[in-house]
């Protein structure tokens, strides 16, 4: 495998309910990318990742994670990781006063 450099303008944009998301790499290994909010918002809930552990990392702001299936939220802080075991839907909460950036990768990639 070859080194290689993604820049912002190159990753794949998508939304989530109001959550922006960014998909910079994706191989048959791994996935990642980050997720944005605006104070208040929220994204979707994802249904989860039937093969694959997922991490999220917050790099700025504040998050409420939420496991709807089991009711559970998590705050998360500036330096904060979680780690989501397969198949746990789950959703992402701003609720700070600044905009929130996530960055979040999936291993073995789906």
């Amino acid at each position: 495998m070859e080194i290689k450099v993604v820049r912002k303008q190159e990753a794949r944009n998508f939304m989530e309910g109001e959550e922006h998301c960014r998909e910079y790499l994706k191989t048959g290994k791994l996935t990642f990318g980050t997720s944005t909010l605006l104070p208040g918002q929220r994204g979707t809930v994802d249904k989860g990742h039937a093969k694959s552990h997922e991490i999220f990392f917050v790099s700025r702001g504040q998050v409420l994670l939420h496991v709807p299936d089991r009711n559970e939220y998590f705050e998360l802080h500036e330096q904060d990781i979680i780690l989501m075991p397969e198949g746990v839907p789950h959703t992402l909460i701003n609720v700070g006063e600044q905009t929130a950036v996530i960055c979040w990768s999936l291993a073995p990639s789906e």
